[in-house]
């Protein structure tokens, strides 16, 4: 019987090393060397190096001075990170969509972009439209007190082109963009 166990529980000991443990690490050190960025989590730091968070995780902002992202139905909680799961027949849903339209409708610039009310099926989604950008442009202007054209080129760079899908705004850049353009009036 041990002629068998023997060669068993060796051959699990080693299989564990390589694969939990020699793979893993090797791995991790490439991902490291290869792509350093992606690697430590995407985050973006502001002028003086303080991380502000993550470009692939979405941010609360509030406050008329700032690009809004998408709702969140988990509060923009990583734990609890999830769409919310109500059916496009749910009542609570279409009270939700109606009460925010309500909210960010601006006179004169059409309906509100569906992304600026519905959550993304993660609830973290950082990227819209570029049309739901456009639609927070003059009032983030005006709040800021500068022209719409002086946001028009840090809404460019902050713009990723996929190769396969539309182009979408990277929110977190664009406010991290943005804060360095100039400060909020009060």
């Amino acid at each position: 019987m041990s002629a068998f166990i023997r060669p068993a529980l060796s051959l699990l000991l080693l299989m564990t090393l390589i694969t939990g443990v020699a793979y893993p690490l090797l791995v991790t050190a490439v991902a490291h060397v290869a792509f350093p960025g992606q690697a430590g989590g995407s985050l973006l730091r502001d002028a003086d190096g303080k991380v502000r968070g993550s470009l692939l995780i979405a941010q609360e902002f509030k406050g008329p001075e700032w690009f809004h992202p998408r709702p969140s139905a988990g509060d923009f909680a990583t734990l609890s990170s999830s769409a919310s799961n109500l059916a496009s027949s749910n009542p609570a849903l279409a009270k939700r969509i109606i009460e925010a339209a309500n909210q960010l409708y601006v006179p004169g610039q059409g309906p509100v972009p569906l992304a600026l009310l519905t959550t993304s099926g993660s609830g973290l989604d950082p990227h819209l439209p570029p049309a739901a950008i456009d639609y927070q442009l003059a009032r983030v202007a005006a709040a800021r007190s500068v022209a719409v054209t002086d946001l028009q080129p840090l809404i460019e760079q902050s713009t990723l082109h996929p190769l396969i899908g539309p182009p979408v705004v990277n929110v977190l850049a664009l406010n991290n963009a943005l804060a360095r353009l100039a400060a909020p009036t009060p």
